[in-house]
């Protein structure tokens, strides 16, 4: 039994220690087995509560501690699991029983010492034991703040589109405010902002995916429908104005419909890497034109008409409706406009229309 016994520990103490270096040494997308069963074991019941509320705002406030405890709890079984292998170890290299194995592995894994031994065998198994307690500790330590730092940035662009395009965020609503405020010049650099954003986010999304999940401080605002929001109003733009400037707004469609899918690989979720202008959508041309409507109320300038525009509108949602649709339903997102269904169902909350009042003249 103890050459098997410490086979098992040390595939144990291995298999523990990839899950540690893949999530948080590895500076590129690495899944970990580990860390995926954790964060979808400790979801589903926060998800099954969730699910039983009946306004966004408390099933947003269920679903907000999920992921930070996903953390809290991989650190826990990470140090668990080190426990159980290296106790494996000790018991095979010893006659020790479960208990003091147990007693011994964690004596040395957090360093208290209690439980030495004066054994060789059992020396080289503490002393291993020992390094591997403070450096996931100390790991996890300098981890949390770059983590946090991610989502800090990714939430500061997310809090600047609410005045520019409600809470939640829509498309056609950022076309119609810039439009009532005179400010479609400045339109380039929202694009501009929001290429950057995407390349950030899916660097930092894609290597910690447990940010994918933690969700704004507001239940009406999120990260994943302010950049199907922005995408929209580029599709919009380039759809009703084709002889405006293009090259930043196609950038910012490029790289926020990549970002959603590097993104879906990620959480594991398919799509269709090659999609076909032609293809339907699943946002009807009806709202197609409640959206247009928003924005001729507001000003909006249209080489085009709606007919036209349709066909090149869809030809550029295509790209990532799917993808949007099927994250927002995944990750439980507001159900905002243009933005799909949700698991359970949910009345649609649509921007609150700004009054354009100005200061009088004087």
């Amino acid at each position: 039994m103890r050459p098997l016994l410490g086979l098992l520990g040390v595939l144990v103490v291995l298999g523990t220690l990839s899950s540690v270096v893949r999530t948080l040494v590895i500076p590129r997308p690495s899944r970990s087995s580990f860390t995926r069963v954790v964060s979808g074991a400790l979801y589903i019941p926060f998800q099954a509560v969730a699910d039983r509320c009946r306004s966004v705002e408390r099933k947003d406030k269920v679903l907000a501690p999920a992921a930070p405890l996903s953390l809290l709890l991989t650190l826990v079984l990470w140090l668990a699991a080190f426990m159980l292998g290296y106790a494996l170890l000790e018991a095979a290299v010893s006659d020790l029983d479960a208990k003091a194995a147990i007693g011994e592995a964690g004596s040395s894994l957090f360093t208290l010492g209690f439980l030495s031994s004066h054994r060789s065998a059992l020396t080289a198994v503490d002393f291993c034991a020992a390094a591997t307690g403070p450096i996931v500790i100390a790991l996890q330590i300098g981890y949390l703040p770059s983590l946090y730092a991610a989502y800090a940035s990714r939430e500061a662009e997310v809090t600047l589109l609410q005045s520019r395009a409600g809470s939640p965020p829509w498309g056609p609503e950022i076309l119609a405010r810039y439009a009532q405020a005179e400010l479609l010049d400045s339109l380039q650099g929202l694009f501009g902002n929001w290429e950057r954003w995407a390349a950030q986010v899916n660097e930092s999304h894609t290597t910690y995916p447990v940010l994918i999940l933690f969700r704004s401080a507001r239940s009406s605002r999120n990260w994943l429908v302010s950049l199907l929001a922005v995408l929209d109003a580029g599709a919009l733009q380039l759809a009703f104005n084709p002889s405006s400037p293009q090259t930043q707004v196609r950038m910012a469609l490029r790289a926020g419909f990549v970002c959603l899918r590097d993104l879906a690989e990620v959480r594991g979720i398919g799509y269709n890497a090659d999609p076909s202008p032609e293809d339907p959508l699943d946002l009807s041309y009806e709202d197609f034109l409640a959206g247009v409507a928003r924005m001729r109320q507001q000003g909006f300038p249209m080489e085009r008409t709606p007919e036209q525009a349709w066909p090149d509108f869809r030809g550029w949602r295509v790209n990532y409706e799917a993808l949007a649709y099927l994250l927002a339903h995944h990750i439980d997102a507001v159900p905002a406009a243009w933005s799909g269904p949700r698991r359970t169902p949910s009345v649609m909350i649509t921007p609150t229309t700004p009054q354009n009042r100005r200061p009088a003249a004087h």
